[in-house]
């Protein structure tokens, strides 16, 4: 098992500094935080770079690569801002779904607009009264002549309303059957007749955005459906591995950020005529941040790993997922303490770490969903 990264893969890291250098500035990022407004600039710079077909087939205009690449510029990014993040992966896990999933002529329709940035992919899933529990989904699709009718609501949607969206939607298309036999993924822009969005007013990743959606009588064409009727379940297993790795390296990327800026302020802050940071009290609190950060770091690349290597890494991907995100709160929580005052600033990146790092063990299934996986793996059957 080799952590190294290859030559190409350290240029490509440079790449995406070099690129949040120039399209995300701390300045950037906090503006968009503070107006809640999708970072268009950023999403079309990863497109123009060719991040965005990093994982995808060369067939569809993609570059080949391999989940690796991709948890390589995950990272970067969230290093500078968990919320840039998700505009990045969300999509991409949602178009390694249509490879996995969908028949050629989707596949030809639809990645190549994807990788060029013409289109955005995000997911919706959650409903008021279905989270962790996908069994209770009530959005349904039902048939109407040559056309798909959907009605219901979702909520939690993340980037759903960003321009030129089209929101992966699952829904159930049979009512009687278990729901993993029978739900169904639809592709539907977010601008179709009947589709309503509603903006949520969160805590914290505000630029990207999170959505409550309403579907009353929607139709959609036939060849929106992926992966064929009644194969929703299918699609959401398809990607859950490669969900929860890029999830896991955007949370290890920001947990670094949190160490960054904390370890700057300790270095520049004095008081009683030192910086702070030499202070033992301080000086052991980052230390032991940053060997957390690298524990979770090691997690996640195994994991990642083994997912790149086409091995079952179910367990490891869900303890990847667990750790990191416990990380990430743990260091943002710590590292408000190191800055005091100027951390619970707004007019400070360190609040607004600390607002995003708060979801990490939310979104992508709970840090209590985690636990009783991983206990379920081990054989204890937990009810």
């Amino acid at each position: 098992m080799d952590f190294g990264f290859s030559d190409e893969q350290r240029m490509l890291r440079d790449t995406v500094r070099k690129l949040l250098q120039k399209h995300a500035p701390p300045e950037y990022v906090r503006k968009h935080d503070r107006e809640r407004t999708y970072p268009e600039e950023v999403f079309q710079a990863c497109a123009e770079a060719g991040l965005l077909g990093l994982p995808f087939p060369e067939d569809y205009g993609g570059a080949g690569g391999s989940l690796i690449d991709m948890v390589i510029v995950a990272e970067e990014i969230a290093r500078v801002s968990a919320d840039l993040v998700m505009a990045y992966t969300g999509g991409i896990f949602c178009g390694l779904n249509l490879v996995r999933m969908a028949s050629e002529d989707q596949k030809r329709h639809w990645l190549p607009k994807f990788i060029a940035g013409e289109i955005k992919f995000s997911i919706s899933m959650s409903e008021p009264d279905a989270g962790s529990d996908i069994g209770a989904m009530r959005t349904s699709a039902v048939r109407d002549g040559n056309e798909w009718v959907i009605d219901g609501r979702k909520i939690w949607a993340s980037t759903a309303g960003a321009r030129n969206n089209v929101i992966n939607l699952y829904v159930k298309t049979d009512p009687k059957a278990h729901y993993r036999q029978g739900l169904s993924l639809f592709l539907v822009d977010n601008d179709t007749p009947g589709v309503t969005l509603r903006k949520l007013d969160m805590l914290g990743r505000r630029a990207t955005g999170t959505y409550e959606l309403t579907f009353d009588k929607v139709r959609v064409p036939p060849d929106r459906l992926i992966g064929g009727e009644n194969k929703g379940w299918d699609c959401v297993m398809a990607g859950l591995q490669v969900e929860r790795a890029t999830s896991s390296a955007g949370n290890v990327g920001a947990a670094q950020g949190v160490i960054d800026l904390a370890v700057q302020y300790a270095k520049d802050r004095k008081q009683f005529g030192r910086p702070i940071g030499a202070n033992q009290v301080i000086a052991h609190m980052l230390a032991d941040m940053q060997t957390e950060v690298e524990a979770a770091r090691a997690l996640m690349w195994r994991a990642a790993w083994m997912v790149s290597a086409g091995q079952d890494a179910l367990r490891e991907i869900t303890m990847a997922k667990l750790f990191t995100s416990e990380t990430y709160v743990k260091v943002a929580n710590q590292a408000m303490q190191v800055l005091g005052a100027m951390g619970y600033s707004e007019e400070f990146d360190m609040a607004r770490h600390y607002r995003d790092a708060r979801a990490a063990t939310i979104a992508a299934g709970t840090s209590q969903i985690q636990r009783n996986l991983i206990a379920n793996l081990m054989g204890l059957k937990v009810q």
